[in-house]
């Protein structure tokens, strides 16, 4: 039966996708299509989404790394830390103080090709971008993965600026946080800081080895050049170092220097900088290094620019004396130190020659033919060894001398070479063994040396000096050299010598040698100044009215103390009856001064030595007047310098100027004013004005300076004035026990003080005085001070009397009177006993004596 065209079609049961009809060939592409669009959209949003997450993550993690950047606003003001330098007054270099050695140049003085060079060789675009380089960072993600796995090192990408943040901000961390945090600040700083401001910080600022930070101090590092000096390959080779510089030291790898600046000049050439005749002319050039010769420094006054030091810590702090790059001018005079220096040593040693003895060899060593060499060049140092001495070794002892052997060497690096001489026993009488004494007490010497081995033994090693007083041109090299025994005296001294007028302190010795002790006797050591302090009683009876040619007994003082029965006595032990003011000093007789200091009161003293910074608080003691406080040298010299220049206080002064890094003044002694020195010519010439505080009456100084006159040229200090055609006044002063030699003396032109003692104070041995001692040294230091100007007399004040009158030694002098009284001259002053409220002044007096001669 035939089926009809509409009629469904019977499917069986068991094939039930025969049911459904085939998909139309366009409902199939819709279908595909739709599945598609589907799963783009869905991309789409996922990208959109994983974008926003990031975007927000970002944004996140900026801020929370921007919230912890450091200031980076403080480098529009910064300095970087640099040497101050110390000059003498005659502008030679003293000292350097720096923890780094860094020279800061302003961007002004870099020459341009120098800047162009760092440029091409570290950020080509470093005028065009804002802090960061994509293409450079490009470049830098292209070569490390061209090079991926050949071990090469990866190729920076960071900015100049970006060095800048790295070096002064967020360190050298290799870690992409670091690098975060760098590339934020870098963009930062763009934004506050001008382009020529960032690569003055960077060039002043980087690394380059030899301990030179900053290119101005690589210059001279390298080769001892300022910046305007170097040539074009050396220039090039400076831009080569921020990579490695110890990669590229000249001295230890040529080839790599040489390669490395060769790239840099082709940097250079690419940029335009330079021609390329110039860069074939720079790449011919051999790099020659030239190690850094340190500046010039003058060889004395360890002890003076150990004073300047403190003082600059203590006036501006640790960080800008040793980073603030300031100029200091000092009042140093070198040729004045120097002669210092040796005149102390001379009498320190001619001292210890004549009271220290032979205290025997400063080591011991194997002294075989070829064992001695190496084992005396391998001794550590020994404190205080002069310049023109040498430790030897003993070879071989004769009855009449031993045969030594030394190191000598032509420059501080060249090898060692032995050399031998003679040290003959006729020199050596004075090397008499040393028992020490007791505590307090002087050592004692043995008998005199009777043969070479009472001296020396094989394998002492002393010191000596080779032929001394013979050049070394005269010397022949082929015979034995003839030694003097030398050895570093126990005794130690003090000088200071200052301008009167200005306190400028001109030459300063505080112990025989800055390499054995940098304690400075003359500013941290407290001594009794004994009768050196003695003019500081009389003045106080001259500025009362009394007359210099009073007359007080000179007999002997008992004062009852809580101790006891104090008994002074003068240094001579003899009593000479009714004697001047004048005769006392000169004569420096302690019975006379303690009735003076009866007369005026010892309250007056004690003022008078605080007005003129003596001893500050002085005790009210009879014993004081003699010298039983203590003071310092340096306080000494002040306190003399008041009588020269008519009675105004000097402050000593160390340091003329301060100036910072740009040449600013930020510190002046103030000791004389200017009006009118910072106007121009046409305002009319400046006036001078004197600072100083008046704190002694003009006539009653300048009597003193006529009586300590007298105390120099006719009294205890007459070695003082020996050979120098000159006036010059001053006072001994000699310590109880002999413990401590002074002489303080003056010219119209120099204040000199000198201290002789041992540091743990003992005796010097009978008889050792400063007139002996110290005075000797005060003459040196003089005759080396005015060698070349003219005698000049000490200038009296307005108003002084000058009388004719005969001294108690038979002497015509003209002797200084205040106005109305040249006779007025009383009834000799003094009797056998004190007063009663004089006794009470004189309590504690057995603790030490001070004042002996």
């Amino acid at each position: 039966m035939s089926k009809l065209p509409n009629e469904p079609v019977a499917v069986p049961e068991d094939r039930p996708h025969a049911r459904q009809a085939a998909p139309k060939p366009a409902e199939a592409k819709r279908r595909s299509v739709g599945l598609f669009g589907g799963f783009v959209r869905f991309t789409v949003v996922v990208a959109l989404v994983a974008l926003v997450g990031a975007g927000v993550a970002s944004f996140g993690l900026y801020r929370s790394i921007a919230a912890d950047l450091p200031d980076y606003r403080w480098l529009a003001d910064y300095h970087p830390p640099q040497m101050s330098r110390i000059y003498t007054a005659d502008s030679r270099l003293m000292a350097e103080l720096a923890a780094e050695r860094r020279v800061f140049v302003p961007i002004e003085a870099i020459p341009p090709r120098l800047q162009q060079a760092f440029i091409s060789a570290e950020d080509q675009r470093f005028r065009e971008h804002r802090g960061i380089d994509p293409m450079g960072m490009m470049r830098a993600g292209l070569f490390f993965a061209q090079n991926y796995g050949s071990g090469r090192r990866m190729q920076g990408a960071s900015t100049i600026t970006q060095q800048v943040a790295k070096n002064m901000l967020v360190g050298s961390d290799r870690t992409v946080l670091r690098k975060a945090r760098e590339a934020i600040l870098a963009l930062r700083i763009e934004q506050a800081l001008s382009k020529d401001r960032i690569l003055e910080i960077y060039l002043n600022e980087i690394f380059l080895g030899a301990q030179a930070y900053g290119v101005a101090a690589a210059a001279q590092a390298y080769f001892n050049k300022s910046l305007d000096e170097l040539t074009v390959g050396e220039t090039a080779f400076l831009a080569a170092l921020p990579k490695g510089p110890n990669n590229y030291n000249p001295l230890r790898f040529p080839d790599a220097a040489r390669i490395r600046r060769d790239w840099v000049l082709d940097r250079m050439g690419e940029d335009g900088i330079l021609t390329a005749e110039e860069v074939a002319a720079a790449k011919a050039e051999p790099i020659i290094a030239r190690p850094v010769r340190r500046p010039e420094v003058v060889p004395v006054g360890g002890h003076y620019t150990e004073e300047v030091r403190r003082e600059l810590l203590q006036r501006f702090g640790a960080e800008q004396t040793q980073g603030g790059g300031l100029v200091v001018r000092t009042s140093l005079d070198p040729v004045l130190q120097a002669a210092t220096e040796n005149a102390l040593r001379q009498g320190l040693l001619s001292y210890d020659r004549r009271r220290g003895g032979w205290r025997g060899p400063v080591a011991r060593i194997a002294h075989g033919p070829t064992e001695w060499l190496p084992a005396l060049d391998a001794l550590p140092p020994t404190p205080g060894l002069l310049p023109e001495w040498r430790r030897a070794v003993v070879l071989e002892v004769r009855p009449n001398e031993a045969r030594l052997g030394w190191v000598q060497r032509s420059g501080p690096r060249a090898p060692a070479e032995a050399r031998t001489g003679t040290l003959p026993f006729t020199d050596l009488a004075w090397a008499r063994p040393v028992t020490p004494g007791r505590p307090g007490e002087p050592h004692r010497l043995g008998p005199a040396p009777r043969r070479m081995s009472d001296i020396v033994a094989p394998g002492d090693v002393v010191l000596v000096e080779v032929d001394p007083g013979r050049p070394a041109e005269g010397r022949n090299p082929a015979r034995p050299e003839r030694l003097s025994l030398r050895q570093v005296p126990e005794v130690e001294g003090a000088i200071v010598a200052l301008d009167p007028n200005t306190g400028r302190v001109l030459a300063m010795s505080g112990g025989w040698s800055f390499d054995r002790s940098q304690f400075n006797r003359a500013t941290q050591a407290l001594r009794q100044p004994g009768s050196s302090f003695k003019p500081f009683v009389y003045l106080p009876a001259l500025e009362a009215g009394i007359p210099p040619n009073q007359r007080f007994l000179d007999a002997p003082v008992e004062v009852a103390t809580p101790q006891g029965i104090w008994r002074p006595a003068n240094y001579s032990g003899n009593t000479n009856g009714y004697v001047t003011i004048r005769n006392a000093m000169e004569r420096s007789l302690n019975l006379v001064t303690v009735r003076i200091a009866q007369e005026v009161g010892m309250d007056k003293v004690s003022e008078t030595a605080a007005r003129f910074g003596v001893i500050d608080n002085m005790p009210r003691y009879l014993a004081m007047s003699l010298g039983a406080g203590e003071t310092t040298v340096l306080r000494q010299a002040a306190a003399y310098a008041a009588f020269v220049n008519g009675g105004r206080r000097v402050e000593p002064s160390f340091i003329d100027s301060v100036q910072d890094q740009r040449g600013r003044v930020v510190w002046r002694n103030a000791a004389r004013g200017c009006e009118g020195c910072d106007r121009g010519p046409e305002a009319g010439p400046p006036r001078v004005t004197d600072n100083r505080r008046q704190i002694a009456d003009p006539i009653a100084a300048y009597q003193m300076v006529s009586i300590l006159q007298g105390a120099a040229q006719h009294g205890t200090g007459t070695r003082a004035a020996q050979g120098l055609n000159r006036p010059v006044a001053g006072k001994t002063g000699t310590t109880d026990d002999y413990r401590d030699n002074w002489f303080v003396g003056f010219t119209p032109d120099i204040v000199v003080a000198v201290w002789l003692g041992y540091d743990e104070p003992r005796s010097l041995g009978n008889g050792e005085t400063g007139g002996n001692n110290a005075a000797p040294i005060f003459r040196d230091v003089v005759a080396a001070a005015l060698r070349d100007s003219p005698a000049v007399p000490f200038r009296a004040p307005p108003g002084v009397a000058l009388v004719r009158v005969n001294t108690d030694g038979g002497r015509t002098i003209m002797e200084a009177f205040r106005p109305g009284t040249e006779n007025s001259a009383s009834a000799p002053i003094g009797g056998m006993m004190p007063s009663a409220s004089s006794a009470a002044a004189a309590q504690q007096v057995d603790t030490g004596l001070g004042g002996l001669y």
